[in-house]
């Protein structure tokens, strides 16, 4: 049985930050194949809608809107401030991706990146209860605009408060809220769940977007992970999103410290493309 799915790649994968001139990048991602590009936003100032719009017509692209939540991106935060830079920047976001057609808006929004810190039941409770408050709020943002929410589990050494499917599914049950959805990460499952393809049953109709990448964050079909398993969860759910490449280039110092990618992944950034596209084209069939 073959997946009904769409193909993507991340520009993450070879530059950073993403700015209107990266819409370079797109004639290459599709003479490669694929179907979406996942355009990451660090700072919406630097990127023009209306020529990011026109390039993807151009060259036949979905769009994808990633969020980078850094340390003053915390809804989690004790102090307001946090929640407000926050609220900003997701608005911003978002109206990026109503403006070039992106039907979502994805990333660990609940919480900046990094706060992995051993805390009481009691804190944790406190900064659940403010993830999903802000959360219930940034849902209305996204629906006046007729978007939905991917909200992204990351792995325990990213943050303490959402690591798994099951939490992510518990987190968008508090948000109550519809646009609220979910995106798994292939790379913080393949540390964080014992069992992939439960992992996607749980997210089941909630799934929205799929981010996959090797064991060691490297080109898909190369490592350790379960392609079997991600193939049969994502069938049993009869998922019809795009699975799409999420790695980082090592050429781009700030980007490659902040995830910790201390060595090159593959003989290039191209060939870690192609062949991660060639090898998911295959597995899909």
């Amino acid at each position: 049985m073959s997946l009904n799915i769409k193909l993507g790649v991340s520009t993450w994968l070879w530059t950073s930050p993403f700015k209107t001139d990266t819409i370079s990048l797109f004639s290459k991602i599709k003479s490669m194949g694929y179907d979406m590009v996942e355009i990451p936003i660090e700072d919406p100032a630097l990127i023009d809608t209306k020529r990011v719009k026109e390039a993807l017509k151009e060259f036949d692209l979905v769009p994808a809107i990633c969020g980078a939540f850094g340390p003053t991106r915390d809804l989690t935060n004790e102090d307001v401030k946090y929640h407000d830079t926050s609220f900003n920047y997701i608005e911003s976001c978002l109206e990026i991706a109503y403006e070039i057609g992106a039907g979502f808006f994805a990333g660990p929004m609940y919480s900046a990146v990094g706060k992995a810190r051993l805390v009481s039941p009691e804190q944790k409770k406190i900064e659940w209860d403010r993830a999903a408050t802000n959360l219930h709020k940034v849902g209305g943002m996204a629906q006046e605009r007729g978007l939905q929410l991917a909200i992204e589990p990351l792995n325990r050494f990213e943050s303490d408060l959402i690591n798994t499917a099951e939490d992510v599914v518990r987190l968008i049950k508090d948000i109550n809220h519809p646009t609220a959805k979910i995106l798994l990460d292939g790379f913080h499952m393949n540390i964080e769940e014992p069992d992939i393809e439960r992992a996607i049953l749980l997210a089941g109709k909630d799934l929205l977007h799929v981010q996959v990448s090797e064991n060691y964050r490297g080109t898909p079909g190369t490592g350790q992970t379960r392609w079997d398993a991600y193939k049969r969860g994502l069938e049993a759910i009869n998922y019809q999103g795009a699975v799409s490449i999420e790695s980082f280039t090592p050429e781009i110092k700030e980007l490659a410290g902040a995830v910790c990618i201390w060595r090159t992944l593959a003989p290039s950034q191209d060939s870690f493309a192609e062949e991660g596209g060639k090898f998911l084209r295959n597995w899909s069939k």
